[in-house]
């Protein structure tokens, strides 16, 4: 039987070392990210640049928002490595063990790791439709559609960033899959270029791209289509899930060092 004074603590009482524990990872994490700014700076003025570039391009094949979204997609997909780095590094220090032997729960510790890289990612995004709003005239109907795609959209590539870090041996490796896995699922998703003018076998394999259904939710979003928009979420949802399993099976295991 729960002691009375136990089953009666309040809820801060009982909840406040998580916290703590919590905000003494995350300062880590934040520390880490200040001492190296340049690959997060480019994460967010590179997809800028590449709009503004290629815009005029899309005026005679689609749209400023297809345009947008395609950014979006590419550059995020790009940018997974930003968990995978984090978790990679502990790896290669031989600080995860440490780590597990710390009060810190290991949902805690991932937890510290994938706020500032959800929160870049959520940043990135925000930037790319401002800019296309702000700069191309973009038309923003259904915002809160919009902004709820792109919480998916981010939470589903941390978790493939996760599964990433818990697998690669190193910094090289991490940064080769991602660029060929993340060119080859934007150009097939058709991010880069409408699937319309793209050859019939790319057509046919583009579903098997995470890409593909990321430029649907979010350009389903953009037109204020909540089924379609709700149908490609739960598809990426189902390979957030599937990452995410596999990524903390691994990462708890007792040998997570390379």
């Amino acid at each position: 039987m729960i002691p009375p004074a136990t089953r009666h603590r309040p809820f801060d009482e009982r909840f406040a070392p998580c916290l703590i524990r919590l905000a003494a990872l995350l300062r880590h994490n934040l520390l880490l990210v200040r001492r190296e700014p340049g690959p997060q700076i480019s994460r967010l003025v590179m997809p800028l640049v590449l709009l503004a570039v290629l815009q005029p391009l899309y005026r005679t094949v689609g749209t400023t928002a297809e345009a947008a979204t395609g950014m979006m997609v590419m550059f995020a997909m790009l940018a997974v490595s930003v968990i995978g780095s984090g978790i990679l590094v502990e790896r290669l220090w031989r600080t995860w063990t440490r780590l597990h032997a710390t009060p810190a729960r290991p949902a805690e510790i991932l937890l510290a790791k994938a706020l500032p890289a959800y929160a870049l990612l959520l940043l990135q995004q925000a930037l790319v439709v401002a800019f296309a709003v702000a700069v191309f005239g973009m038309p923003l109907r259904h915002p809160v559609l919009l902004a709820a795609a792109i919480a998916v959209w981010c939470a589903v590539l941390l978790c493939v960033g996760a599964l990433l870090g818990s697998l690669v041996r190193s910094p090289a490796a991490l940064s080769s899959v991602q660029d060929i896995v993340g060119l080859l699922c934007t150009a097939v998703g058709g991010a880069l270029v409408p699937l319309t003018v793209l050859p019939h076998w790319v057509r046919a394999a583009a579903p098997a791209s995470p890409g593909y259904w990321a430029v649907g939710m979010l350009r389903s979003a953009l037109a204020g289509s909540p089924g379609a928009t709700g149908r490609d979420a739960a598809v990426l949802g189902a390979l957030g899930v599937v990452a995410a399993v596999l990524a903390g099976r691994r990462l708890t295991w007792s040998r997570t060092h390379v």
